[in-house]
Protein backbone atom coordinates (compact mmCIF):
# COMPACT_ATOMS: atom_id res chain seq x y z
CA UNK A 1 0.00 0.00 0.00
CA UNK A 2 1.58 3.33 -0.64
CA UNK A 3 0.57 6.89 1.19
CA UNK A 4 1.21 8.60 -2.00
CA UNK A 5 -2.40 7.67 -3.40
CA UNK A 6 -4.46 10.59 -2.45
CA UNK A 7 -8.27 10.64 -1.45
CA UNK A 8 -8.58 13.07 -4.69
CA UNK A 9 -7.04 10.30 -7.43
CA UNK A 10 -9.28 7.73 -5.45
CA UNK A 11 -12.06 9.63 -6.45
CA UNK A 12 -11.43 10.23 -9.40
CA UNK A 13 -10.75 6.28 -9.64
CA UNK A 14 -14.18 5.52 -7.98
CA UNK A 15 -16.29 7.86 -10.75
CA UNK A 16 -14.24 6.43 -13.87
CA UNK A 17 -14.93 2.85 -12.76
CA UNK A 18 -18.91 3.51 -12.19
CA UNK A 19 -19.32 5.42 -8.99
CA UNK A 20 -21.86 8.42 -8.66
CA UNK A 21 -19.86 11.49 -8.09
CA UNK A 22 -22.79 13.60 -6.81
CA UNK A 23 -22.03 14.14 -3.24
CA UNK A 24 -18.22 14.34 -3.73
CA UNK A 25 -17.48 17.94 -3.40
CA UNK A 26 -17.33 18.43 0.51
CA UNK A 27 -15.48 15.07 0.94
CA UNK A 28 -13.02 16.12 -1.55
CA UNK A 29 -12.88 20.02 0.15
CA UNK A 30 -11.92 17.98 3.24
CA UNK A 31 -9.71 15.02 2.19
CA UNK A 32 -8.74 15.70 -1.41
CA UNK A 33 -4.85 16.50 -0.35
CA UNK A 34 -4.69 13.24 2.19
CA UNK A 35 -3.51 10.18 1.60
CA UNK A 36 -6.10 7.73 1.38
CA UNK A 37 -4.69 5.48 3.75
CA UNK A 38 -4.42 7.56 6.19
CA UNK A 39 -8.20 8.81 6.57
CA UNK A 40 -9.68 6.71 9.66
CA UNK A 41 -13.54 6.46 10.20
CA UNK A 42 -13.14 8.47 13.37
CA UNK A 43 -12.25 11.52 10.79
CA UNK A 44 -14.72 10.66 8.77
CA UNK A 45 -17.66 10.87 10.79
CA UNK A 46 -16.32 13.99 12.65
CA UNK A 47 -15.83 15.68 9.03
CA UNK A 48 -19.56 14.85 8.37
CA UNK A 49 -20.66 16.97 11.26
CA UNK A 50 -18.67 19.74 9.93
CA UNK A 51 -19.99 19.51 6.35
CA UNK A 52 -23.40 19.11 7.48
CA UNK A 53 -23.78 21.48 11.26
CA UNK A 54 -27.02 21.09 10.91
CA UNK A 55 -28.17 18.21 9.04
CA UNK A 56 -30.59 14.77 10.04
CA UNK A 57 -28.41 11.63 11.37
CA UNK A 58 -29.84 10.40 8.15
CA UNK A 59 -28.76 13.14 5.35
CA UNK A 60 -25.09 12.84 7.13
CA UNK A 61 -25.14 9.43 6.05
CA UNK A 62 -26.52 9.42 2.99
CA UNK A 63 -24.67 12.24 1.67
CA UNK A 64 -21.53 12.17 3.80
CA UNK A 65 -20.63 8.72 5.11
CA UNK A 66 -22.02 6.64 2.09
CA UNK A 67 -19.98 8.17 -0.78
CA UNK A 68 -17.10 8.63 1.74
CA UNK A 69 -17.20 4.56 2.52
CA UNK A 70 -17.77 3.70 -1.59
CA UNK A 71 -14.24 6.10 -2.12
CA UNK A 72 -12.69 4.32 0.54
CA UNK A 73 -14.05 0.49 0.11
CA UNK A 74 -13.24 1.34 -3.97
CA UNK A 75 -9.60 2.32 -2.63
CA UNK A 76 -9.47 -1.04 -0.74
CA UNK A 77 -10.36 -2.87 -3.90
CA UNK A 78 -7.59 -1.28 -5.88
CA UNK A 79 -4.68 -2.12 -2.95
CA UNK A 80 -4.68 1.32 -1.86
CA UNK A 81 -6.05 0.81 1.53
CA UNK A 82 -6.98 -1.78 4.55
CA UNK A 83 -10.66 -2.27 4.82
CA UNK A 84 -12.80 0.53 6.85
CA UNK A 85 -16.15 0.12 8.69
CA UNK A 86 -17.30 3.37 9.11
CA UNK A 87 -20.11 3.44 11.71
CA UNK A 88 -23.40 5.44 10.76
CA UNK A 89 -25.16 7.89 12.59
CA UNK A 90 -28.14 6.51 14.46
CA UNK A 91 -31.14 8.30 12.68
CA UNK A 92 -34.68 7.01 13.92
CA UNK A 93 -36.09 4.18 11.77
CA UNK A 94 -39.06 4.66 8.95
CA UNK A 95 -41.78 2.60 10.42
CA UNK A 96 -43.88 1.43 8.36
CA UNK A 97 -41.93 2.56 5.00
CA UNK A 98 -43.11 0.93 2.19
CA UNK A 99 -41.65 -1.08 -0.61
CA UNK A 100 -41.36 -0.10 -3.72
CA UNK A 101 -44.30 -0.31 -6.01
CA UNK A 102 -45.02 -2.00 -9.59
CA UNK A 103 -45.41 1.67 -11.11
CA UNK A 104 -42.34 3.07 -9.13
CA UNK A 105 -40.39 0.03 -10.84
CA UNK A 106 -41.60 0.64 -14.26
CA UNK A 107 -40.41 4.14 -13.65
CA UNK A 108 -37.45 3.57 -12.61
CA UNK A 109 -36.45 1.66 -15.24
CA UNK A 110 -37.62 3.91 -17.94
CA UNK A 111 -35.34 6.35 -15.94
CA UNK A 112 -32.25 4.05 -16.62
CA UNK A 113 -33.11 3.26 -20.30
CA UNK A 114 -32.86 6.96 -20.58
CA UNK A 115 -29.57 7.68 -19.20
CA UNK A 116 -28.23 4.82 -20.50
CA UNK A 117 -27.78 2.85 -17.18
CA UNK A 118 -28.32 -1.04 -18.20
CA UNK A 119 -26.47 -2.53 -15.82
CA UNK A 120 -28.45 -0.71 -12.93
CA UNK A 121 -32.13 -1.16 -14.27
CA UNK A 122 -31.17 -5.12 -14.73
CA UNK A 123 -29.65 -5.42 -11.00
CA UNK A 124 -32.42 -3.63 -9.25
CA UNK A 125 -34.94 -5.88 -11.19
CA UNK A 126 -33.05 -8.44 -10.04
CA UNK A 127 -33.37 -7.86 -6.93
CA UNK A 128 -36.86 -7.25 -7.28
CA UNK A 129 -37.97 -10.20 -9.16
CA UNK A 130 -36.03 -12.69 -7.58
CA UNK A 131 -35.99 -11.77 -3.67
CA UNK A 132 -31.95 -11.48 -3.86
CA UNK A 133 -29.72 -9.64 -1.82
CA UNK A 134 -27.94 -7.07 -3.04
CA UNK A 135 -24.44 -8.47 -1.83
CA UNK A 136 -26.03 -11.32 -3.41
CA UNK A 137 -26.65 -9.38 -6.85
CA UNK A 138 -23.36 -7.47 -7.32
CA UNK A 139 -21.16 -11.15 -6.65
CA UNK A 140 -23.19 -12.98 -9.64
CA UNK A 141 -20.62 -14.18 -12.09
CA UNK A 142 -21.65 -14.77 -15.96
CA UNK A 143 -20.88 -18.07 -15.79
CA UNK A 144 -23.75 -18.73 -12.98
CA UNK A 145 -26.22 -17.63 -15.00
CA UNK A 146 -28.07 -19.96 -17.36
CA UNK A 147 -30.16 -18.04 -19.66
CA UNK A 148 -31.84 -20.82 -21.51
CA UNK A 149 -33.21 -21.90 -17.82
CA UNK A 150 -33.88 -18.71 -16.81
CA UNK A 151 -31.53 -19.13 -13.54
CA UNK A 152 -29.34 -17.46 -11.64
CA UNK A 153 -26.95 -19.21 -9.08
CA UNK A 154 -26.21 -17.37 -5.68
CA UNK A 155 -23.09 -19.26 -4.42
CA UNK A 156 -22.30 -19.11 -0.99
CA UNK A 157 -25.24 -16.51 -0.11
CA UNK A 158 -26.00 -14.87 3.46
CA UNK A 159 -27.33 -18.24 4.59
CA UNK A 160 -23.71 -20.29 3.55
CA UNK A 161 -25.23 -22.28 1.15
CA UNK A 162 -25.92 -22.12 -2.77
CA UNK A 163 -29.19 -20.79 -3.75
CA UNK A 164 -31.21 -21.21 -7.16
CA UNK A 165 -33.24 -18.70 -8.02
CA UNK A 166 -35.27 -18.27 -11.16
CA UNK A 167 -35.59 -15.26 -13.72
CA UNK A 168 -38.77 -13.61 -15.61
CA UNK A 169 -38.71 -13.61 -19.43
CA UNK A 170 -37.97 -10.05 -19.25
CA UNK A 171 -35.41 -9.58 -16.53
CA UNK A 172 -33.57 -12.81 -18.25
CA UNK A 173 -33.46 -10.30 -21.99
CA UNK A 174 -32.20 -7.90 -19.57
CA UNK A 175 -28.88 -9.85 -18.56
CA UNK A 176 -28.90 -11.11 -22.28
CA UNK A 177 -28.27 -8.09 -23.79
CA UNK A 178 -25.50 -7.37 -20.78
CA UNK A 179 -23.77 -10.10 -22.64
CA UNK A 180 -21.38 -10.42 -19.53
CA UNK A 181 -18.85 -12.76 -19.66
CA UNK A 182 -18.17 -16.18 -17.40
CA UNK A 183 -15.91 -14.22 -15.15
CA UNK A 184 -17.29 -10.96 -15.01
CA UNK A 185 -19.71 -9.37 -13.06
CA UNK A 186 -23.18 -9.38 -14.51
CA UNK A 187 -24.01 -6.14 -12.74
CA UNK A 188 -20.42 -4.71 -13.01
CA UNK A 189 -20.99 -2.90 -9.70
CA UNK A 190 -18.73 -3.51 -6.76
CA UNK A 191 -20.00 -1.96 -4.15
CA UNK A 192 -23.33 -1.76 -2.36
CA UNK A 193 -23.08 2.32 -1.77
CA UNK A 194 -22.26 2.49 -5.55
CA UNK A 195 -25.47 1.06 -6.11
CA UNK A 196 -27.16 3.12 -4.15
CA UNK A 197 -25.48 6.40 -5.05
CA UNK A 198 -26.67 5.56 -8.17
CA UNK A 199 -30.61 4.51 -7.31
CA UNK A 200 -30.94 7.76 -5.66
CA UNK A 201 -29.44 10.33 -8.55
CA UNK A 202 -31.96 8.22 -10.60
CA UNK A 203 -34.96 8.96 -8.30
CA UNK A 204 -33.50 12.61 -8.22
CA UNK A 205 -33.92 12.99 -12.12
CA UNK A 206 -37.01 10.87 -12.20
CA UNK A 207 -39.15 12.91 -9.54
CA UNK A 208 -39.25 9.43 -7.56
CA UNK A 209 -38.85 9.35 -3.83
CA UNK A 210 -35.73 7.32 -2.78
CA UNK A 211 -35.70 3.85 -2.16
CA UNK A 212 -32.76 1.64 -1.09
CA UNK A 213 -31.99 -1.66 -3.31
CA UNK A 214 -33.08 -3.77 -0.10
CA UNK A 215 -36.62 -1.57 -0.49
CA UNK A 216 -36.74 -2.20 -4.49
CA UNK A 217 -35.71 -5.35 -3.94
CA UNK A 218 -35.74 -7.83 -1.12
CA UNK A 219 -38.65 -6.04 0.30
CA UNK A 220 -40.39 -5.19 -2.68
CA UNK A 221 -40.33 -9.06 -4.11
CA UNK A 222 -41.60 -10.50 -0.26
CA UNK A 223 -44.52 -8.06 -0.94
CA UNK A 224 -45.62 -8.37 -4.13
CA UNK A 225 -45.26 -12.15 -4.19
CA UNK A 226 -47.69 -12.37 -1.20
CA UNK A 227 -50.11 -9.70 -2.57
CA UNK A 228 -49.60 -12.02 -6.00
CA UNK A 229 -51.20 -15.28 -4.19
CA UNK A 230 -48.94 -17.21 -3.18
CA UNK A 231 -48.75 -18.92 -0.09
CA UNK A 232 -45.94 -17.05 3.28
CA UNK A 233 -43.80 -21.03 2.53
CA UNK A 234 -43.49 -20.76 -1.29
CA UNK A 235 -42.08 -16.73 -0.67
CA UNK A 236 -39.92 -17.30 2.19
CA UNK A 237 -38.58 -20.42 -0.22
CA UNK A 238 -38.38 -18.35 -3.29
CA UNK A 239 -36.58 -15.82 -1.86
CA UNK A 240 -34.24 -17.91 0.43
CA UNK A 241 -35.60 -16.74 3.82
CA UNK A 242 -35.70 -19.35 6.59
CA UNK A 243 -37.57 -17.72 9.92
CA UNK A 244 -41.46 -16.58 9.22
CA UNK A 245 -41.18 -14.63 11.85
CA UNK A 246 -38.49 -12.56 10.39
CA UNK A 247 -40.19 -12.52 6.97
CA UNK A 248 -43.57 -11.44 8.30
CA UNK A 249 -43.30 -8.87 11.03
CA UNK A 250 -39.96 -7.21 8.52
CA UNK A 251 -40.70 -7.39 4.80
CA UNK A 252 -44.34 -7.69 4.02
CA UNK A 253 -47.17 -5.46 3.44
CA UNK A 254 -50.51 -6.23 2.53
CA UNK A 255 -52.68 -4.04 -0.15
CA UNK A 256 -55.78 -3.11 0.59
CA UNK A 257 -56.08 -5.57 3.79
CA UNK A 258 -59.26 -4.43 4.93
CA UNK A 259 -61.15 -4.64 1.39
CA UNK A 260 -59.27 -7.69 0.66
CA UNK A 261 -61.03 -9.69 4.09
CA UNK A 262 -64.25 -7.74 3.86
CA UNK A 263 -64.86 -9.37 0.23
CA UNK A 264 -63.94 -12.49 1.70
CA UNK A 265 -66.85 -12.57 4.45
CA UNK A 266 -68.98 -10.97 2.11
CA UNK A 267 -68.37 -13.86 -0.34
CA UNK A 268 -68.64 -16.29 2.53
CA UNK A 269 -72.22 -14.63 3.57
CA UNK A 270 -73.91 -15.23 0.60
CA UNK A 271 -72.82 -18.86 0.11
CA UNK A 272 -74.46 -19.14 3.18
CA UNK A 273 -77.55 -17.74 2.23
CA UNK A 274 -78.06 -20.15 -0.49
Amino acid sequence: MSSRVTFSHAAESYVQHGGEPRFLAPLLARFGPEPVDQITPLAVRQAAEEAYPDASPATRNRQFLTPARAILYHAHEMGWRMPARIRPFRAPKARGEPPASRRWMERFVEQCDADGLPHLAACLLFMNLTGARISEAIALLGRDVDLRRRTALLVKTKTEVNSLRYMPEHLTERIRDLDPGPEARVFRYTSRFSVNERIAAVCHRAGLPYKSSHRAGRHAFATNALNGGVSVRVAMDAGGWKTSSIFLETYTHTIDAGRTVRDLFDAQHHRDQF
